[in-house]
């Protein structure tokens, strides 16, 4: 996975599975087309060169350390899309994130999403408590 620039889903699927590109460590842009409801876990886990993501309106699901130390990862929209659950973890250590969208649809989220964003999380949130990250995200929007 260390030499993946690139990586194109087939159109017929509906999840990335768990660990599809984990390591890939000079991709940099990631198209998910529409259809895709799932992410699966640790699917883009240690891209560290990992830039831009473009998401589905179709996804629902953004599973368990699913974008963790993507430390190049600077901005994230998922305003447009059905997003209901981000797993454990889901952007934990993406050190350089700093703008983030979050849809009214999410409803559950597992521990530490964004914990150790400090770009992201305002030094006096509990980047452990995710509801109150959620909230500051969406006061913000």
């Amino acid at each position: 996975m260390k030499q993946v620039t690139k990586v194109v889903f087939l159109l017929n699927i509906t999840k990335v599975g768990d660990n599809a590109c984990k390591y890939a460590s000079i991709l940099v842009v990631v198209d998910i087309p529409e259809g895709i409801t799932i992410i699966g876990d640790s699917s883009f886990f240690d891209c560290s060169s990992l830039k831009h993501i473009t998401f589905p309106k179709s996804l629902t699901s953004i599973g368990n350390n699913t974008f963790r130390f993507c430390s190049s990862l600077e901005e994230v929209d998922l305003l447009h899309t059905n997003v209901l659950e981000l797993g454990y973890g889901a952007f934990m250590s993406c050190i350089s994130l700093r703008e983030m969208k979050v849809p009214d649809s999410l409803q559950n989220f597992g521990t530490n999403v964004f914990n150790d964003c400090s770009k992201l999380v305002p030094s006096d949130i509990d980047d452990c408590n995710n509801g109150a990250v959620v909230a500051y995200l969406r006061s913000i929007q």
